[in-house]
């Protein structure tokens, strides 16, 4: 995994809050940048219809105010 391009979101901290993106092949993989071990495997169409509901609010029930 280390040999993918990882690019990092740029609402990124310096404090190692960094959510970071990469993509091989027909895959789309997610990870945190504090525990790279850990990472989330979708593929192009799943990762936009997610992006397209947050976006559109439907998960903000799940950020505390």
């Amino acid at each position: 995994m280390e040999q993918l391009n990882w690019q990092k979101s740029s609402f990124s901290s310096d404090q190692a809050n960094c959510v970071e993106i990469a993509s091989a092949g027909e895959l789309v993989y997610i990870r945190e940048s504090d525990d790279p071990t850990t990472i989330v495997t979708t593929t192009p169409t799943k990762l936009a219809a997610w992006l397209h509901s947050a976006k559109a609010g439907e998960f903000d029930h799940f950020i505390e105010a």
